[in-house]
């Protein structure tokens, strides 16, 4: 019988160290030449969206359906006969993925000094898993914080010691790290708000019509993307804005940063195969722990 693993479930479950060496390990496998190309299907409201995916050395596969305005699950089926192994809340699976997969890909860009600042710019979930995925990777000095609901920003800096700022242009000019997760239509900053030097992680490149940049800014940077044909096909961003991928900059195919003075910016879109490397993640160690209710579809 399947396992439904609620969100409560997979936050017992989940760990930030392990699912970003997963998470690692996928970029680097996904882009050799037998891995399964990312893919996306998109549909409008009310009707759902799904995406399926495979990885290199997982036994399983995984759908994740999902309709606006309405709780999403991850099917997770067995790769050898199609049993279904688990059902799971695939709101919370694709918050971690994106938020820790962010953080990845910005201390890969990012200067690595120690007392780096860091901003952010948007101050829900995603940026809390930002932080936390942060906190595993490297040191860094003060945090502040922005959100155009000042409690929630005044939450957010109490819970990791930070400083609330008045606006993002604020956060931009102090911050050497800036991280952006916010539902902005219309760019927050522009190259005249940056500086030299500066890494800028923008969580919103997924979706047409949601743009935290300005194009001059992206012009300026050098831009990574997660998945370079889904990025320019179903996100903000041209293929023109598009230098290289992460996985690149991880196998050493493209150098990433290579001047300190040169700004950055990673605009991952999330790829189906990372909800599968987390899904199946959560999904073993529920069998070791035996955490989840098992349910009998056909009784």
């Amino acid at each position: 019988m399947p396992r439904l693993l609620t969100r409560r479930d997979l936050d017992a479950l989940l760990e930030p160290a392990a699912c970003l060496a997963a998470l690692r390990d996928g970029f680097l496998a996904m882009g050799t030449a037998t891995a399964v190309p990312g893919q996306r299907m998109r549909t409008d409201p009310p009707f759902p969206g799904a995406a399926t995916a495979v990885m290199p050395g997982v036994e399983a596969c995984a759908v994740k359906v999902a309709g606006a305005g309405s709780r999403s699950v991850i099917c997770l089926r067995g790769g050898t006969n199609g049993e279904l192994l688990a059902l799971l809340d695939a709101a919370t699976v694709t918050a971690w993925r994106t938020g820790l997969a962010a953080a990845l890909g910005t201390h890969v860009l990012a200067d690595p000094a120690e007392d780096a600042v860091v901003g952010v710019i948007g101050a829900g979930v995603q940026a809390e898993l930002m932080l936390r995925g942060l906190d595993v990777l490297r040191p860094y000095g003060q945090l502040l914080v922005h959100d155009t609901d000042f409690d929630r920003a005044t939450e957010f800096a109490v819970r990791h010691g930070g400083k609330v700022l008045g606006s993002p242009t604020e956060i931009a000019s102090a911050a050497d790290i800036v991280l952006r997760a916010t539902w902005s239509r219309t760019p927050l900053l522009s190259l005249a708000d940056t500086r030299e030097g500066q890494h800028l992680t923008s969580l919103r490149a997924d979706e047409p019509g949601t743009r935290e940049l300005a194009a001059d800014l992206l012009d300026a940077a050098l831009v990574v993307v997660d998945d370079r044909q889904l990025a320019a096909s179903v996100g903000a961003l041209a293929s023109t804005d598009i230098d290289t991928t992460l996985g690149d900059v991880l196998r050493g195919d493209h150098p990433g940063r290579t001047e300190a003075a040169a700004r950055s910016v990673y605009a991952p879109v999330g790829l189906p195969w990372q909800d599968m490397a987390l899904a199946w993640l959560a999904y073993q160690r529920a069998e070791e722990d035996g955490i989840g209710r098992r349910v009998n579809l056909l009784g």
